[in-house]
């Protein structure tokens, strides 16, 4: 007895499949299953699927007083089934905001902010007492599957006269847990080169297109070799969008440069998801469409890149074994204007629309359905 079939689901290469789910795991998929299921949801060859997505870089620590949101209004509500949140708690609140991801249907994770006091204030390293490492390895120890990288935020508002201090220490911090790092950059100082520099295989640079001074281009719009040296030791880039981070024409350059970012996050949070740019990852994925991506480029950044970069076990690829993770969406054919972080408008003739989120609960054996307003209205049916 399967808990759930899909029939007639379009992957994002057009082909259909039917999909069998039990005990929160993608068990089979074929071009038609027949067997006996609690539930059964028919796309009629009409939606999309694909392994669930995941945000790679959110603020959604509730109860921070900087930038948050509820996990379920920026992941299953808005078919991301998995949200990162990026730094917005360090070692001494990362226990409540554990104890409220637990309450959300969206998969929760964490990157520890370097600094003990998380986001409490925009200058978290700007006092390098509040990088507390014996304290830090303690969290990272408490909660093993829950966080998942570390981050360091290098602009010049938050690391005041450290400069390149706090990405030192962070680094050294790293070699004792092997996470990911992930870096924000943004307004120097430090300059992006010095950053850039000391970073290894496996670190994330976030908000790698945005179009500060401090960016991948420099004034003769060539990449920096540093960021070129970066990328072929393996460093990870990142979109993070969000309200001041990315720039349509930086990413353009990029393109034709055949440079590529290995994910795509939102950076977001209720402010610019209620007022933008930002407003969903759906949408920012669809400003990827009108820069002339694929759509399986795009998908791949938000499923299998994630949890590969993110080592989130059984995550991110549809295929039986894997957990029954999964986004059901259409993309909408109808003109959309999109604005990137610094006010540039562009037009996309398509758009990402997401319709549901299917979210595995692999302790207990079970999924959890959450229909977005979108799937609402195109009255998906689940029949019993």
């Amino acid at each position: 007895m399967y808990d759930l079939i899909i029939k007639n689901a379009k992957q994002i290469d057009e082909s259909v499949t039917d999909i069998a789910i039990a005990n929160g795991k993608i068990v089979a998929m074929a071009s038609s299953i027949i067997g006996q299921s609690k539930r059964v949801l028919d796309l009629k060859n009409k939606h999309y699927i694909s392994a669930g997505w995941i945000d790679s870089h959110t603020h959604c620590f509730a109860r921070s007083p900087l930038y948050h949101d509820e996990p379920d209004l920026i992941g299953v509500k808005a078919g991301v089934t998995a949200v990162v949140d990026a730094g917005s708690v360090g070692a001494i609140n990362v226990d409540e905001f554990y104890q409220l991801a637990q309450q959300a249907s969206t998969h929760v994770y964490s990157f520890l902010n370097i600094s003990k006091i998380g986001l409490l204030r925009q200058s978290e390293l700007a006092d390098m007492q509040d990088i507390d490492a014996p304290l830090f390895d303690e969290a990272l120890a408490k909660y093993p599957n829950f966080i998942i990288g570390i981050k360091v935020r290098m602009s010049g508002s938050v690391v005041g006269r450290n400069g390149i201090l706090p990405l030192v220490k962070a680094k050294e911090m790293q070699k004792k847990s092997g996470l990911p790092l992930m870096i924000h950059v943004g307004n120097n100082p430090p300059e992006l080169d010095e950053i850039a520099d000391l970073l290894t295989k496996g670190d994330i640079i976030t908000h790698c297109f945005n179009g500060k001074p401090n960016q991948i281009f420099d004034k003769q719009n060539q990449l920096r070799g540093s960021i070129k040296r970066a990328i072929e030791r393996g460093v990870i880039l990142d979109i993070g969008h969000g309200g001041e981070s990315f720039s349509f024409s930086v990413a353009e350059r990029a393109k034709c440069l055949g440079i590529y970012p290995n994910t795509i996050s939102s950076d977001i949070y209720s402010k610019n998801r209620l007022h933008g740019p930002v407003f969903s990852l759906a949408n920012v994925m669809t400003k990827f469409i009108c820069l002339g991506y694929s759509r399986k480029r795009i998908i791949d950044s938000v499923t299998q890149n994630a949890a590969q970069i993110l080592h989130i076990r059984n995550k991110g690829v549809l295929s039986a074994g894997y957990d029954a993770d999964l986004t059901i969406f259409d993309i909408k054919r109808q003109t959309i204007s999109l604005l990137d972080s610094e006010g540039e408008v562009r037009q996309s003739d398509e758009q990402f629309v997401p319709l549901a989120s299917i979210v595995a609960d692999t302790g207990k054996h079970l999924i959890r359905i959450e229909l977005t307003e979108e799937g609402s209205k195109n009255e998906l049916r689940i029949s019993n």
